[in-house]
């Protein structure tokens, strides 16, 4: 038996490391649990880089969240001494004029006052030439978007726990947790521990940890592709956005090659197999999310090379709405989680880490997250 702490961490991703710097950081005696390694590849907090933007198309209510979270990544850096966690290179979004992305990203600038650039396609052929964009289409331009180093910032989070007196214990499978008046009980494979809260930031492994809720989660499986380019305009130091693409055949996002030669990452964002365990995901190339990705980079990429140089898998955890799900548990007071990222958490990692250590410690978020609230599936 484990001798009891303030507060268990039970997941030490994205958002689970996050939690545990923040609470560290305020003096809560904090456990954290993860039957994986530090930055480890089998959830959804791994693939070398994640979008952040600040004109969310998903919802404009966002934006605050991200306005916190940008804050906090720098944070993050300066703490580490690394100005590199975060990089600004900008974010290039093409689509239907009224599609999803577009008029969503214009609806969150139009409300919050962000600064975007709306280029024509001849303007971005000249700005960026290693990009098409498809007759019809429109562009924006995103100079303050860029990507995470996702690995680099899990580590970073969990030494600055670790430096404030954090606890980290991996390799540790829990079995199953339950509460009462007075605290927490986790069963696990290195015994039993106890604590006087639990914060639950599973990931992929939400569904089964949080099954009591009532609320349908889906894991998808996501291929990550690192594909051959022929130019070097395509180098994060020549100055390549990144990018995210609303076509017909699926919305593909990818980043600028980070070093020569290593390839420019692309996934497709939409669709996905859904996974039974994440615990047993096949983690072979996948043959129809390949195809797709080589289509839409052959057309729309002037110096696409076609050959497959890496695959990585990732894991989406599907809300119904796609909507985070962030709340305390209604059945246990002292337990709050985060579930239900659907593919577009990470960025929003740090900022969930703050709120979720308020909604513990103060009962209350500073920032308005009612939409985000498990009441909505009342």
């Amino acid at each position: 038996m484990h001798k009891g702490s303030d507060v268990i961490v039970l997941g030490t991703g994205g958002v689970g490391s996050a939690v545990l710097w923040q609470l560290a950081s305020r003096g809560l005696r904090v456990t954290g649990l993860d039957q994986y390694p530090p930055a480890h590849g089998y959830g959804s907090s791994h693939g070398q880089s994640r979008l952040i933007r600040k004109a969310y198309f998903e919802h404009p209510d966002y934006v605050p969240l991200l306005e916190r979270a940008y804050r906090l990544w720098d944070t993050l850096g300066e703490s580490a001494g690394r100005s590199d966690l975060f990089e600004r290179c900008g974010l290039l979004q093409v689509g239907p004029p009224d599609g999803t992305i577009i008029s969503g990203v214009l609806d969150s600038v139009r409300r919050h006052g962000l600064s975007v650039e709306t280029p024509d396609a001849e303007e971005v052929s000249r700005a960026f030439p290693q990009y098409g964009v498809p007759p019809g289409s429109a562009a924006v331009f995103e100079q303050d978007a860029g990507f995470l180093r996702v690995e680099e910032c899990v580590l970073a989070c969990l030494d600055a726990a670790q430096k404030a007196g954090a606890d980290l214990h991996t390799g540790v499978t829990v079995h199953g947790w339950r509460a009462s008046g007075d605290g927490v009980e986790l069963r696990t494979s290195g015994g039993t521990y106890h604590a006087g809260a639990l914060v639950i930031t599973g990931g992929a492994w939400a569904p089964q940890l949080l099954g009591d809720l009532g609320v349908p989660m889906v894991v998808r499986r996501k291929p990550l592709f690192w594909m051959e380019v022929t130019s070097g305009q395509h180098l994060l130091e020549a100055g390549c956005p990144c990018f995210f693409y609303d076509r017909p055949g699926g919305q593909f996002y990818g980043f600028p090659e980070l070093a020569a030669g290593e390839g420019v990452k692309i996934a497709c964002h939409t669709g996905g197999e859904i996974v039974a365990d994440p615990s047993l995901v096949d983690r072979a190339p996948d043959a129809v999310d390949l195809a797709k990705v080589r289509a839409f980079a052959a057309e729309w990429f002037p110096a696409f090379g076609g050959t497959l140089l890496k695959e990585k898998t990732c894991l989406y955890t599907m809300s119904p709405d796609e909507h985070f799900v962030i709340d305390r548990h209604p059945f246990h007071r002292h337990v709050v989680f985060a579930a239900g990222l659907s593919g577009h958490g990470y960025k929003f990692a740090s900022v969930l880490g703050e709120i979720l250590s308020d909604l513990l410690v103060d009962g209350k978020s500073q920032l308005e997250i009612d939409f985000l609230s498990l009441s909505r599936f009342a």
